[in-house]
């Protein structure tokens, strides 16, 4: 896998969810009411708890599902995402999915149409129509890829994000045969649309999963 914010952990992520949630705060301004009315939901998973099998992906070794406690296979589907109170003037909705545990990123899927309300269930698929889609750090394809944290590595229970962002404009985001829009490159979009003030509001829900024993 290659992890290529493992550097500089939550650097990028911390970094884009302080300007898209609390750039009006640090100028001193008044915080705005779009921001406080924007939420997200999810009928695939409840906030702050553990995830479900048909998100989680599959490496399989002989025959058993490595990320999984019971060897399970997962169906590697993004979820079911809805969001409302969609601030005037919305553009595009960009999509990512991050570990803060391991500081890694799972998706990014970018110009989401401002008129969308939300994302069916396995939208992250590779070639999806909803969305273009960053390469994750498993670097397999632009796609989304499910949680598998290693097992029986401290912290067991890692945490993942899931943030929608509403921007007042589309992203154009640098790549190459060679060179392909990451994780990275996203994050870095983000950061300044959110320092040219185009992130009009953002809003997060919280995943849990391990593939350590509870006994443990």
């Amino acid at each position: 896998m290659a992890r290529s914010l493992k550097q500089w952990p939550g650097v990028f992520a911390g970094a884009v969810i302080l300007i898209g949630t609390s750039a009006a705060s640090a100028w001193g301004q008044s915080p705005d009411p779009r921001r406080e009315s924007f939420q997200l939901q999810s009928t695939t998973f409840a906030n702050d708890q553990f995830l479900p099998i048909s998100m989680i992906f599959n490496n399989v070794v002989n025959g058993i599902n490595t990320c999984s406690i019971n060897g399970a296979r997962g169906a590697n589907a993004s979820p079911e995402l809805s969001w409302t109170g969609t601030p005037p003037g919305t553009r595009s909705f960009v999509v990512v999915t991050y570990d803060v545990t391991a500081a890694f990123t799972h998706w990014g899927m970018y110009n989401i149409p401002g008129t969308a309300t939300g994302l069916p269930e396995n939208a992250g698929v590779a070639g999806s129509p909803y969305g273009a889609q960053v390469y994750n750090d498993f670097y397999i394809l632009p796609e989304y890829d499910g949680p598998c944290p290693p097992a029986n590595v401290a912290p067991y229970v890692h945490q993942y994000v899931f943030t929608v962002y509403a921007l007042d404009i589309g992203l154009q985001l640098p790549g190459s045969t060679n060179f392909p829009a990451n994780a990275e490159t996203l994050y870095q979009a983000l950061i300044a649309a959110g320092i040219e003030g185009h992130i009009l509001a953002s809003a997060s829900l919280t995943g849990l999963y391990s593939t350590t024993s509870p006994s443990r």
